[in-house]
């Protein structure tokens, strides 16, 4: 890979890094928080989950004004939406101000969960595709460990510690908007909307000097057989629908593991597993560590191993660790390391799994023309869930009937959905053009592609 690809995918992805520390860093402020505006738990589990309902919005309509305006403007807008939430969040002054500020920040969230993905696939080489737009995911656990530290060294100078830790993200911020202005649009983007060819060539030519050719007639393919434009109504037509239950799912699934839940709250349920309060907020630290190393193993090895077998991995892993909470609450075998050490087992699984395969999985299953929509779509649903369990979460934890060993056995059940999932109806895509997989996931089986097509069915393994 050269140079100017990795620079491109690297500074793409920080919007990872923004979207990371936004998710974690409110870990470390959400009791304080509670006790300074005496939240009930009902609110409180609201005001937490403000930044998630921004991330809804932001993952139905990022995909949009990407369509529009191209995926780079779109990218700067989310860098300063981020700018102003980290701001604005420090300095809040009540509930409703915080909780206004923080559902900017999750605009900023759900609309980079679609377009840096988007952008990314959109200009990488099938061969790197999977590494390259996982740098997302790396740079979103990168994001949650910077958050993590930063709650933990900061934890202790004060009555305001909670708003330095918000209001740290505002340099990643500006460091974004500064190094995306160096950044070239998509080339799939120029060539689709703007008719921008010799452009998108030279831009390709770049990142793909290999396979530019076979890319520029791949694209040409696809626009001449996607006559009509591209609209919500266009997309919800029924030969999208592989794609569209494909995207649901994976996203879907990914939150009824309770990865944000626990990302959200770990101190607290390091806290209910009777660690007090200084090493929660280190063992939560330790979370962010174990899930950057096991990101980067997932890094390694997706386009090696592929998708559907890291899916597999993680699937088993999850059902194993979350059990195993779930059995640690209930017989309150609660002592030394045991819950920490699973949870840690419980992030590498994700990481391993889910965390390293959804992004890239969502943006290679749709066809240019409605790439963008697709995103949104996947990353909505994901977002959805995830404000759904955060809101309550707090609630179900404090509920004497309920607690955290239901909650964690609820999480284990889905996992085992999550398993079958993937081991009957989830295709593999690694190493297949964008193009071709379009191809495949809409049954264009006219001429000689029938032949490709084909012989596509066994590498993606489609029951």
């Amino acid at each position: 890979m050269n140079k100017k690809l990795i620079f491109w995918s690297i500074v793409v992805a920080l919007g990872g890094l923004l979207f990371g520390m936004d998710v974690a860093v409110i870990s470390g402020a959400e009791q304080e928080i509670q006790k300074l505006w005496e939240l009930s738990d009902v609110v409180h589990g609201q005001a937490i989950a403000s930044a998630l309902y921004g991330t809804i919005i932001g993952a139905l309509f990022g995909g949009i004004p990407a369509e529009k305006y191209g995926r780079k403007k779109v990218l700067l807008g989310i860098g300063l939406l981020f700018l102003v939430s980290a701001v604005g969040s420090a300095l809040a002054s009540g509930v409703i101000s915080f909780m206004s500020f923080r559902f900017l920040g999750g605009l900023g969230v759900g609309a980079s969960s679609v377009v840096a993905p988007l952008f990314i696939s959109e200009i990488a080489p099938a061969k790197n595709r999977g590494k390259l737009v996982a740098t997302f995911q790396f740079n979103i656990v990168f994001g949650i460990l910077l958050a993590y530290f930063s709650n933990y060294l900061m934890s202790g100078i004060g009555e305001d510690a909670w708003r330095w830790m918000l209001g740290i993200l505002a340099f990643p911020a500006i460091l974004f908007v500064i190094l995306m202005s160096f950044v070239p649009e998509s080339p799939r983007w120029l060539m689709v909307h703007k008719k921008e060819y010799q452009k998108a060539r030279e831009i390709l030519q770049v990142s793909d000097p290999e396979g530019v050719d076979e890319a520029i007639d791949s694209i040409h393919r696809s626009i001449d057989e996607e006559k009509q434009k591209a609209s919500l109504s266009v997309f919800f037509k029924k030969r999208f629908t592989v794609p569209i239950l494909l995207a649901f799912l994976i996203a879907f699934f990914n939150q009824m593991s309770g990865i944000n839940a626990i990302i959200y709250f770990a101190p607290r349920v390091f806290e209910l597993a009777g660690i007090g309060k200084s090493a929660a907020f280190l063992q939560s630290a330790g979370i962010g560590l174990a899930n950057l190393v096991f990101t980067m193993l997932g890094l390694y090895l997706i386009d090696r191993l592929g998708r559907k077998k890291l899916m597999l991995i993680g699937s088993i892993g999850y059902i194993l660790s979350l059990g195993a909470v779930a059995a640690a609450f209930h017989f309150q075998y609660l002592g030394g390391m045991i819950v920490p050490f699973l949870l840690f087992f419980f992030i590498a699984s994700h990481a391993i799994g889910q965390g390293a395969v959804i992004w890239v999985f969502i943006s290679e299953i749709f066809p240019n023309q409605v790439r963008s929509y697709g995103q949104s779509l996947g990353s909505s649903v994901h977002w959805i869930m995830a404000a759904l369990v955060t809101a309550v979460f707090p609630f179900f934890a404090n509920n004497p009937s309920i607690g955290p060993a239901k909650i964690f056995l609820f999480f284990a059940l889905m996992m085992i959905l999550q398993l079958l999932w993937v081991l009957f109806k989830m295709p593999e895509t690694k190493g297949v053009p964008l193009e071709q997989l379009e191809a495949r996931l809409l049954n264009k089986t006219k001429g000689k592609e029938k032949i490709a097509v084909d012989k596509l069915k066994s590498t993606l393994e489609i029951k």
